[in-house]
């Protein structure tokens, strides 16, 4: 059974509440339609009397409502989240507690699966290094460094859902040859399905992490995928920081173990670990949805949700640990 509330009982709009930053059209959409909380950083600042109030959260996939949060708000109904993943969330205590969580697929899968092809293509042709040769002045001294070829490559895809079935996509347009790991074959793809992550690595050029994030993928690619990635090969995270152990990378980096990485996501965001920042590594601020349409997509079915919700009708996109299906 959900918690949404009937038609007739419509929600006190102070009940409403933001938490974190949001997109600054969302922001003013929210202020505009409600009379929006704003919720302290600190759960300890929150008061009870105002957190009893709060029946509905908007926030982003990089804060969410996380384990303390939603237990401080005993009155919670919904948390309405801007971006497809909603691992900062609890979401096993919001379906024990019959808390609504939805957040927004199919949207942004076009540009991350973009931002995963330009990823790989400059790991193997080194566009940006190459860019940065020419404005240091070097070229003029000899010709950039011979680099790698990615068409007719092999392409790994750890996780084949919406997201990772775009990449496999765009990435066989350059008739590369496409393996990819779930936890079971997916029906209906032409691409051959692999055992384990570490086998998927053995047979890549190219290791694409497209998995949620979550606990049951907190250093899903470890050491030793790493090591079976080898010395000719190259990873690639559009997905979370959190699958990829960011220590074990950085030392398969430094020992020469693999040829590189192309990453948009760390695991303790915005801080970069300075020994990531080298040469044979392109790094992206966590930009694979960043772009003005898919960004308006976003905020537009983040308000439809919410909107659901108020007028008591069925959800557009509730996640599956949350929507009773």
């Amino acid at each position: 059974m959900t918690n949404i509330p009937d038609p007739a009982s419509p929600v006190d709009p102070g009940t409403i509440a933001q938490a974190g930053p949001l997109l600054a059209s969302l922001e003013q959409i929210l202020q505009d339609e409600h009379s929006v909380v704003r919720l302290p950083d600190d759960v300890a600042a929150l008061d009870p009397a105002d957190a009893a109030k709060v029946r509905a959260v908007v926030t982003s996939g990089r804060v969410g409502v996380p384990t303390d949060l939603m237990a401080a708000l005993p009155n919670l109904e919904i948390v309405t989240n801007f971006g497809v993943g909603y691992d900062t969330t609890d979401v096993a205590q919001a379906a024990a507690r019959g808390i609504q969580v939805t957040n927004t697929p199919d949207v942004l899968t076009d540009c991350v699966a973009d931002t995963a092809l330009g990823l790989m293509l400059d790991v193997f042709r080194r566009f940006g290094a190459s860019e940065r040769f020419l404005r240091d002045g070097k070229w003029e001294s000899g010709g950039f460094p011979l680099t790698r070829r990615f068409s007719g490559s092999t392409v790994g895809v750890l996780g084949l859902g919406r997201i990772g079935q775009a990449i496999a996509r765009r990435a066989a347009a350059f008739d590369t040859t496409i393996v990819y790991t779930t936890r079971r074959p997916v029906e209906g793809v032409p691409w051959e399905h692999v055992a384990s992550a570490v086998e998927l690595a053995r047979r890549s050029d190219v290791l694409v992490v497209a998995v949620p994030g979550g606990p049951s993928t907190v250093n899903l690619v470890d050491a030793e995928v790493l090591r079976a990635l080898g010395p000719d090969g190259f990873l690639v995270n559009i997905a979370r920081g959190t699958v990829v152990d960011e220590d074990a990378l950085i030392e398969a980096l430094e020992a020469g173990e693999i040829a590189g990485a192309g990453l948009d996501v760390f695991a303790n965001e915005p801080n970069v670990p300075e020994r990531l920042i080298r040469d044979d590594v392109t790094l992206l601020p966590h930009v694979g949805s960043g772009t003005q349409e898919t960004r308006q997509d976003m905020r537009d079915l983040t308000l439809a949700n919410l909107r659901a919700y108020l007028a008591g009708e069925q959800l557009p996109t509730p996640v599956p640990e949350t929507s009773g299906v």
